[in-house]
């Protein structure tokens, strides 16, 4: 299993078995052509605010905004659901971001809220992952988070609109690995990966204000 510690800003891809299909991470398979409209900036957005129930209690959170219908009829939308790609089920358990307690200790979900810690200190190695019954589902969200990458990256992706609060896509706020329902500041591990790869994250009440971004981008081709 490769440490966490190996996802660093140039995150190697992985080959692409489903090259020429969809360019989507862990959503449906439609085809190259259904989904490409040449020229625009693509848009890498959460599968679960399209519409796609693959969140962890197998519900969808869709977002009815203008600005994703406009986007989506003019094709620049790649749908992602890190989690699912990672390998994880739907439904599944839930699960928050917690540190690594001492020098080579593992935390637990009991103190982790103590000590919180957020999807940057994932991809150091500094925290973890885990079910509420402590199962370490690492592994899967960091594989999930690559493969967003990679889509991102062949698509030349510099947008991307993520759920808030998920352990994978928050922007914003997560969970602070105590499973008590208190929040904290901080990124998903995605989140992490794509802003340390220079890919800007907005959370799903801050449309208006990717909107402008990619008015800016534009702007400059």
């Amino acid at each position: 299993m490769r440490s966490a510690k190996s996802w660093h800003r140039n995150a190697p891809t992985r080959p692409n078995p489903s090259a020429g299909r969809s360019p989507q991470v862990g959503g449906s398979t439609r085809t190259h052509h259904e989904d490409y409209c040449g020229g625009v900036e693509r848009i890498l957005v959460s599968a679960c605010l399209l519409g796609r129930p693959v969140r962890y209690d197998g519900t969808a959170k869709r977002s009815d905004d203008e600005i994703l219908a406009r986007w989506r009829a003019e094709g620049r939308l790649l749908s992602c659901c890190p989690e699912v790609s990672g390998g994880l089920p739907v439904p599944r358990p839930a699960a928050e971001i917690s540190p690594v307690s001492g020098p080579g200790g593992a935390g637990s979900p009991a103190d982790a809220g103590r000590t919180a810690a957020d999807g940057t200190a994932v991809l150091d190695g500094t925290a973890r992952v885990r079910t509420a019954d402590g199962i370490d589902v690492t592994a899967s969200f960091t594989q999930g988070a690559a493969e967003a990458l990679e889509v991102a990256q062949r698509y030349a992706v510099r947008i991307a609109v993520l759920k808030e609060g998920s352990p994978s896509c928050g922007s914003g706020r997560i969970y602070d690995g105590g499973f008590t329902g208190t929040s904290m500041p901080g990124f998903g591990v995605t989140t992490a990966l794509l802003e340390r790869n220079g890919i800007r994250v907005f959370n799903e009440d801050q449309l208006d204000a990717a909107a402008a971004y990619l008015d800016e981008l534009e702007s400059h081709h």
